[in-house]
């Protein structure tokens, strides 16, 4: 992703190499693979991953575990942030709002890089549910995401 400014716009074929990239990175996570997360967009500073709700992701009461939703934001965040940075990253911090039960058959994160400096990026993210095709704000995050050090 060397070379992708922020709001530089990005040949189609360059578009489609940093999804292939992102999702090259997602299938290296084991837990990403193995709760079935796909990551649907994924440009300079902006992310959006899906996740189908099988009944094992859910809790007692038929809606989505808080740690899935959870998990939705924090790596929406990741990934937005490391497509700002152009490094490798984690997560430094986060902070979620869940705002209503994530009742429906799938999860959506969107994520948007706020600010970006030499190591951090500060990003926030809205997760929603979509039931019967309709989307609907499920919670709320913001996070700092920073650069790994070099090895």
């Amino acid at each position: 992703m060397a070379g992708l400014g922020h709001d530089q716009e990005v040949s189609p074929e360059a578009a489609l190499a940093v999804l292939a990239y992102g999702r090259g990175v997602l299938a290296a996570q084991p837990f990403s693979v193995l709760i079935g997360a796909e990551l649907h967009a994924l440009s300079p500073g902006h992310a959006e991953i899906q996740l189908p709700l099988s009944a094992q992701l859910k809790q007692q009461n038929g809606f989505a575990h808080g740690g899935i939703v959870s998990y939705m934001a924090d790596n929406a965040l990741t990934f937005a942030g490391g497509s700002a940075l152009r490094v490798p990253v984690v997560t430094s911090e986060f902070k979620i709002n869940y705002v209503r039960p994530a009742l429906g058959e799938r999860l959506v994160a969107r994520a948007r890089t706020v600010h970006s400096g030499s190591s951090q990026a500060v990003c926030t993210c809205e997760v929603f549910v979509v039931k019967d095709g309709i989307e609907k704000l499920c919670a709320l995050a913001q996070g700092t995401i920073a650069k790994l050090p070099e090895r």
